[in-house]
């Protein structure tokens, strides 16, 4: 079965006729990612004509788009299906689907786990199986894989449009296809029938030239990129390569890349088409969807003008040339700190890093293809020929059942387990922190090194003093039989155990074999399209893990007085500081008791602590939600003040949802990430920026706000009045993106509210 075909044959008997019709009204070369955006118009281009002018329209206009599929991983999908629900329609507008990747617990080892997993979790995915089947929404169970991977082998397609409520959907532009990472409010909303409301993103295009060689794999590129521009550099636009080194990297490779750039803040990221996305849609049983991709594949890129003279038609653009990339190894504590592998030991010994490797992973939605994990073994069986063992613990996430199918038939499995090496299920485990990590001991310095995409603190394993490291999987390969960090496979040798010193020569990767699987083999539960009405959504009477969603209340019109400071955070402030994941992950589906956790990873900027501020009314101090939910059975209501980039990481709807429910009404702060600002607006929150962001440091512990917003309209600062303790008052200017449509959230109390009060 390939899913989609119909579809997807319609988008591209119809794809060159609209890029006609818009080239009709622009008049100007395009690049590829405007191909795709303006094919999903979900309005008329002439009606918006005059917002084209050359690439001004970019980063300015909001525009309308109907993507052509919704993905939604286990842990986002319960909150998004429960405010379906508030909908009341029949079906999702568009098609789209679950896949229970999230909540698989990585403790014991594959079998085990996903036992375990399957125990814990029946409500869940009762509740998710349930819902897909009322709705008409494909349903992937636990173990079938990690969300990402699957919609590369199943889904993707080039020149397609796809969102989802994972921030590394952009996974599947290394299929050429324009992916968004989103909301599930925003999910919600498409899959009742309105339209993806965004941006009009601006556009990077990173030049790759020469060609990837030796040690230096499709990861170090945006390990490079991710240094060279940091975690907002890319915020508001997508991320486009091209250049003749994109021609030798695999479609698995460009994916990881893809994957990525949601670290740096992209919106999507994507390759044009290729003979290497052919050859992975034909591997993968697909070769109908790559038959009708090659008639139109020189549609499926930008215009030859673009690549002739890029400057005049990128916002940027970057060169990486990939003859002297090598290898790099990012952190800790951010995705972005990047160092070449010639030059760690010396930043471990500068920086105090503990350079002894704990543990080395391997897997996620990043690097757990199988072309991935064949370099780790290529590297193995080096290791086997030259007596070397491991001096780390390692640890294994395949990223589906194709791929552990594969894994096992080539001897992989065996290869991984002979050198100590444990295999976890086909899920996200260690890299969201659904990892048990035994013989961790809390707030002992320590270090790891993975493949995952994000090494926040505390992220993986709940320990603040971990250090985590990122880098491609064969350089944790080869690390994790050094055991230390500042090892370089490129020149050091190793002393085996016979006393020789050895040296590992380049990594070599194989491509994914060729079988055609039943996909309920794969994990896809068919669903019946009959009789959806009789269906009932199944949520056991008291659960604690699930809670049918309350409307939240409308504005009333007012200016927002008398609003006191909940806390103000240091620092970098993630969706892991301000909803963690790990054990909270089994509470997605139930906001009143996920809320318990807000803000818990926050440092508090008057006293340096975490999950530690004070109530101003009675002087004490308590945790973020205690102090929150006293103030909201007191009727007071709050706000929260953070620094730059606030909000990034994980598209996490939870993070914009607690606020709201414990009566958070403003989040002021000196810039957002592009998906949290959204998720804020979307459930009725204030979202402001500091005009003058060292108007950041005025804010006192005990002040009082006054926002003067009452005729708030688009482009029109607000005036907000600071009444610090001692009685002095003082008056700062603050901003706000929300268009004319947007205000029309926050007055209904939510974006869904709106939509119900308008039965769009």
């Amino acid at each position: 079965m390939i899913f989609d075909l119909d579809m997807i044959r319609s988008f591209y008997s119809n794809f060159l006729y609209k890029i006609e019709k818009i080239r009709n009204v622009i008049d100007t070369p395009m690049t590829y990612s405007e191909k795709i955006l303006y094919s999903h118009l979900g309005e008329d281009i002439k009606e918006i004509a005059t917002n084209f002018e050359s690439k001004n329209y970019r980063d300015k206009y909001y525009m309308n788009f109907l993507p052509d599929r919704i993905i939604m991983q286990d842990a986002t999908a319960q909150m998004t299906l429960l405010q379906f629900m508030q909908t009341k329609k029949e079906k999702t507008f568009i098609p789209a689907s679950v896949h229970c990747d999230h909540l698989i617990y990585a403790r014991d080892g594959y079998d085990l786990d996903l036992k375990n997993a399957i125990e814990k979790n029946q409500e869940i995915y009762n509740f998710l199986r349930s819902a897909s089947h009322k709705y008409g929404i494909d349903f992937w169970g636990a173990g079938s894989g990690i969300i990402h991977q699957i919609v590369l082998e199943n889904y993707a397609f080039p020149g397609g449009m796809i969102i989802g409520t994972d921030s590394h959907t952009p996974n599947a532009g290394g299929l050429g296809m324009l992916a968004v990472g989103i909301g599930g409010a925003e999910a919600a909303e498409v899959m009742s029938g309105s339209f993806l409301e965004l941006k009009f993103p601006k556009i990077i295009g990173v030049n790759l030239t020469g060609k990837i060689n030796g040690w230096t794999s499709p990861k170090d590129v945006i390990l490079k990129l991710s240094g060279m521009i940091g975690v907002s550099g890319a915020k508001n636009h997508i991320i486009e390569y091209f250049g003749e080194g994109i021609n030798n990297i695999s479609c698995v490779g460009k994916a990881t890349i893809c994957n990525m750039g949601a670290e740096i803040g992209a919106t999507a990221s994507l390759f044009p088409y290729d003979t290497k996305m052919k050859n992975f849609l034909d591997k993968n049983g697909r070769n109908q969807v790559s038959i009708i991709a090659e008639k139109i594949k020189h549609f499926l890129k930008a215009d030859p003008e673009v690549y002739q003279n890029p400057c005049n038609y990128y916002d940027k653009v970057i060169k990486i040339d990939l003859n002297v990339l090598e290898p790099h190894i990012n952190g800790p504590f951010t995705p972005d700190k990047a160092t070449p592998i010639s030059k760690m030991k010396e930043e471990a010994v500068k920086n105090n890093w503990p350079t002894k490797i704990e543990v080395g992973l391997i897997g996620s939605c990043t690097n757990s293809s199988y072309e991935d994990l064949s370099k780790a073994i290529s590297i193995i069986r080096q290791a086997k020929k030259k007596k070397l063992k491991i001096n780390s613990e390692y640890m294994v996430s395949p990223g589906s059942k194709k791929v552990s199918f594969f894994m096992k038939k080539e001897g992989f499995l065996s290869l991984f387990k002979e050198i100590g090496a444990k295999i976890f299920s086909n899920a996200c485990g260690p890299c969201i922190g659904q990892w048990d990590r035994k013989g961790n001991k809390k707030n002992v310095k320590n270090t790891i090194i993975h493949t995952f995409n994000r090494n926040f603190s505390s992220r993986n394993d709940g320990n603040p003093k971990t250090h985590a490291f990122i880098a491609s999987p064969e350089i944790v390969t080869a690390l994790v039989f050094s055991g230390n960090l500042t090892f370089n496979p490129i020149r050091d040798m190793l002393k085996n155990e016979i006393g020789e010193y050895v040296k590992f020569e380049e990594p070599k990767s194989m491509e994914i074999p060729t079988k055609n699987f039943n996909i309920e083999e794969l994990g896809y539960e068919n669903i019946s399209k009959k009789n959806r009405k009789n269906l009932s959504v199944i949520i056991e009477k008291n659960s604690k893990r699930l809670q049918i969603l309350s409307p939240f209340l409308a504005w009333n019109g007012e200016n927002l007085i008398n609003i006191r400071l909940l806390i103000k955070t240091k620092g970098k402030c993630t969706t892991d500081h301000i909803s963690m994941a790990g054990p909270w992950l089994k509470y997605r589906g139930h906001l009143e008791k996920i809320s318990e956790n807000l803000l818990m990873g926050a440092v508090n900027a008057f006293n340096h602590e975490r999950n530690k501020i004070k109530n101003t009314i009675t002087g004490n101090y308590g945790t973020v939600y205690e102090i929150a939910k006293f103030y909201k059975f007191k009727n007071i209501q709050t706000l929260i003040v953070g620094e730059d980039n606030y909000g990034e990481g994980s598209s996490r709807e939870h993070a914009a949802m607690e606020p709201r429910f414990l009566g958070i009404r403003v989040v002021l702060v000196k810039s957002f990430s592009r998906i949290y600002e959204t998720n804020l607006k979307k459930q009725g929150v204030l979202a402001l920026t500091f005009s003058n962001s060292d108007d950041y440091y005025k804010i006192e512990e005990e002040d009082v706000f006054h926002f003067y917003m009452k005729n708030i309209s688009p482009n029109e600062n607000i005036v907000v009045e600071l009444i610090h303790k001692s009685g002095h008052k003082e008056k700062i200017i603050v901003h706000h993106s929300y268009n004319e449509k947007q205000i029309e959230w926050f007055k209904a109390g939510s974006s869904l509210n709106f939509i119900k009060n308008h039965k769009i």
